[in-house]
């Protein structure tokens, strides 16, 4: 019953197929607000979990313009490949992030995210 707005990053966690596609399977995750975070509102769909993130060291590249899944499949390649055999970093899945609002047209940002193991 509270709104909350819309926050940044939007996390989409990718599982990448044999062959670097995208599988059908993701999970989209919101940070929740500071003021939220000691005491979380209780979901009242039960598809919506709560889930804490554990620090993390992660790989990163970062690209402009509306990201679509063939942009993110082509940035997680290109990360891959300049990280070459000696990175070790989590290869069943990998984050998507955007941090800008749909509206805005200039100036956006998208990441890609490895996990380091």
């Amino acid at each position: 019953g509270i709104g909350m707005g819309m926050t940044a990053p939007v996390s989409i966690t990718a599982f990448p197929a044999e062959d670097g596609s995208l599988q059908q399977k993701v999970k989209v995750s919101l940070r929740l607000p500071s003021q939220f975070q000691a005491n979380p509102p209780c979901p009242s769909d039960e598809s919506i979990k709560i889930e804490e993130r554990q620090g993390m060291t992660i790989y990163s590249t970062q690209f402009g313009g509306y990201a679509k899944e063939v942009d993110y499949v082509n940035y997680a390649a290109k990360l891959k490949s300049a990280l070459g055999s000696e990175a070790a970093y989590r290869k069943d899945f990998y984050f998507c992030n955007g941090y800008d609002p749909p509206m805005k047209p200039y100036g956006r940002r998208n990441e890609v995210w490895f996990v380091k193991e």
